[in-house]
């Protein structure tokens, strides 16, 4: 018999695996119904909807294996790096949904929220003001003006599947939408800096490199306090407080 296995839980999700099949479970029906949408505008790779129901979506195991997961080692060749920087691009240039996504906050919500981030951090003791400073001067260079593309919004290492150098799917399209590109790619390349420009080869674009490390800080800090409050721990070897202390 298949067992269940919890993938992830929290206050808002969870995702559970029975055999080849994943059932996401979320509080809000409407970020089920954007996640199977956006699934259908989307040019690259996704899962296979099975169903869904109130509350619950039921999608297929993607075949082959991920790059690796932050915290962890990543030991794919070069070559599945640019061919998963490929498929990205790919997303990229397709056509931005008429919604915003988690990567297209304006630049004054996020300064304002990286400003209150930073000051909770410190006056709660979570992080030390040192370290605070120099990552939150590190993240002004993300506040500038982008243009609008189809963004994933939480594109994890561990959500693009690849068999060899073929990106098989891409999954948890939940913070899907218009949003600024390099976000995208800081978050997927977030505690892997040696391997930037393996995905960079074959991303294929002009892309300012310095913007992409402001946002693996701006990131960082905007979510260390939700990942400590919600069960997971940024201060694991090679997490989020490892990615602000390398730029010490």
């Amino acid at each position: 018999m298949d067992e269940v296995e919890v993938v992830v839980a929290h206050s808002e999700r969870a995702t559970l695996r029975v055999g080849d099949v994943f059932l996401k479970v979320d509080g809000d029906q409407a970020r089920i119904d954007r996640e199977v949408e956006v699934m259908g505008l989307t040019p690259v790779p996704t899962p296979e909807i099975l169903w869904h129901k109130p509350r619950v979506l039921a999608i297929a195991a993607v075949p082959g294996t991920t790059l690796g997961r932050l915290g962890g080692p990543a030991t794919a060749s070069p070559e599945a790096w640019a061919a998963a920087g490929a498929a990205i691009r790919k997303l990229h240039d397709g056509p931005p949904p008429p919604w915003t996504g988690r990567a297209g906050r304006s630049i004054d919500e996020l300064a304002a929220e990286l400003d209150r981030e930073c000051e909770l951090l410190v006056s709660g003791g979570v992080l030390p003001a040192d370290l605070v400073s120099r990552n939150r001067g590190v993240a002004e260079a993300a506040l500038r003006p982008w243009t609008p593309a189809f963004t994933h919004g939480d594109l994890q290492i561990a959500h693009v599947f690849l068999q060899g150098t073929e990106v098989t799917g891409i999954i948890d399209w939940s913070e899907a939408g218009s949003g600024d590109a390099l976000f995208d790619l800081a978050t997927f390349t977030l505690g892997h800096e040696k391997h930037l420009g393996d995905l960079l080869a074959g991303y294929g674009a002009d892309v300012d490199a310095d913007v992409i490390r402001a946002w693996w800080s701006m990131r960082s800090l905007l979510i260390v306090r939700w990942l400590a409050e919600h069960g997971f721990d940024p201060f694991a070897p090679g997490c989020e407080v490892d990615v602000l202390k390398s730029r010490m």
